[in-house]
């Protein structure tokens, strides 16, 4: 009875957004087919023959912290598995196909039924690993149902989605028993999931696998800044985000960079907005500051031409982590607004100092950790926003001790992977 509401709601929802399912379907007909149950033939083809291991990783953010996941679990269990990877957005799916080839990268499919069941036959996973916090009731009950063990790597629990799970403990306990391993980010999320219903055997905190994410070495929008830049201070603001009066690109170019450039005005700031969507408006609004260029322009300019622009707006998908590598200071978005911010391990693995917002409760044990250490800096307004970009681009030896105390942070906690894929493959082979 209750799945049967809970589809029947799920269609309401979808018919009330008709308009705007239409419009996807036009624009991304393949993924729609696929989210809609059909397997494509090339997916068929590569898990013929094998047993599979199928990973969730909803966007760009979980499929970075699943690439070296997927690598070492497929070492792990050897010839005769395959890992396939979904995603649910296109920006992921598009990072997907990169990192791990198309031939068995798809679009996961809605929670109905029939599209679950025929993902399932076409797949027939040996088990199901769902990235951070991504889970559907009807998806679970049907890889019950076909028995698949589902876990939930890298597993976290929000503020917010704590306190609306325990308002619906009697109902969101359910769905969370279903679970069979959920490997905790920490010791909070661990305590948070047993405090909505999980089962107390089924919990285990082991990490951050974002700790163990590392740039990739090689990305030629970063090569292509450092050198185009010839020696200017570089500060990038990373996954910036749309707010309610304002976004962080606005706040950020208003108040941080305009006092920066009375005193440095050479400085080259790289704008990336967390969402592709948003890529014109940042680079519109960025027209207003001073001169401007689009990475992807950079790309097309090539090696040999300096930059003479005071703003990079970064609209490529894949190479903000490697772009914080050549950064002086960073600033990591969707934290200025109340966004629970993003992660501050990716400038931090290079010995970049870290400036965020007061809003970081998605990463609340990694800042934790970070400002135990005085690795990072976190500013409460835009007075101390200020102040805090032109105290690093000051005082330099202060600003690459603290860069280092971040790194060592980053260092100092790695090794969930490894204890990830131990309990996975340990699943998967009693």
């Amino acid at each position: 009875m209750g799945m049967a509401l809970y589809s029947l709601l799920l269609a309401v929802g979808l018919v009330v957004c008709s308009p705007w399912w239409l419009a996807r379907m036009v624009r991304y007909r393949a993924g729609m087919a696929q989210r809609l149950g059909r397997v494509p033939a090339e997916l068929r083809a590569a898990v013929a023959g094998r047993q599979v291991v199928w990973v969730h990783a909803v966007s760009v953010g979980e499929v970075l912290a699943a690439t070296r996941l997927v690598a070492e679990l497929e070492a792990a269990l050897g010839a005769g598995w395959v890992v396939v990877v979904s995603t649910t957005t296109a920006t992921g799916q598009a990072l997907a196909r990169e990192r791990f080839g198309a031939a068995r990268v798809f679009y996961y499919p809605l929670d109905f039924a029939w599209a679950v069941r025929a993902t399932l036959r076409a797949l027939q996973p040996k088990m199901l690993v769902l990235m951070e916090s991504e889970l559907w009731p009807r998806m679970l009950v049907e890889c019950g149902r076909a028995r698949v063990p589902v876990a939930v790597v890298n597993a976290r629990v929000s503020d917010r989605s704590y306190a609306r799970g325990m308002r619906v403990r009697a109902v969101w306990g359910r769905v969370l028993r279903r679970v069979d391993l959920f490997l905790a980010q920490s010791e909070e999320d661990a305590r948070r999931l047993v405090a909505m219903g999980a089962r107390v055997e089924a919990v285990r905190a082991i990490g951050n696998l974002k700790y163990d994410v590392r740039a990739a070495k090689k990305s030629r929008v970063a090569e292509l800044i450092r050198e185009a830049a010839a020696g200017r201070p570089i500060v990038v603001a990373g996954s910036t985000v749309d707010g309610r009066y304002a976004s962080e690109e606005q706040i950020f170019l208003q108040e941080g960079m305009g006092p920066l450039w009375g005193s440095y005005p050479d400085t080259l700031l790289v704008l990336a907005p967390r969402h592709p969507e948003r890529f014109d408006e940042a680079s519109e609004l960025a027209t207003h500051f001073g001169s401007s260029v689009r990475a992807t322009q950079l790309l097309q300019r090539g090696e040999g031409t300096a930059l003479t622009e005071r703003i990079v707006v970064l609209d490529t998908i894949g190479d903000l982590a490697a772009v914080y590598g050549v950064a002086d200071v960073a600033f990591v978005g969707g934290s200025f607004v109340e966004r629970g911010g993003h992660n501050p391990l990716e400038p931090a693995q290079f010995g970049v100092p870290v400036v965020m917002g007061t809003s970081y409760e998605n990463f609340r044990d990694v800042v934790g950790k970070m400002i135990a250490e005085d690795g990072i800096r976190i500013v409460q307004d835009k007075a101390e926003l200020e102040t805090a970009l032109v105290e690093l681009l000051t005082n330099r030896e202060a600003a690459r001790a603290m860069g280092e105390r971040g790194r060592r942070v980053f260092e100092e906690q790695q090794g969930a992977t490894g204890r990830a894929v131990a309990a996975l493959v340990g699943m998967v082979q009693r």
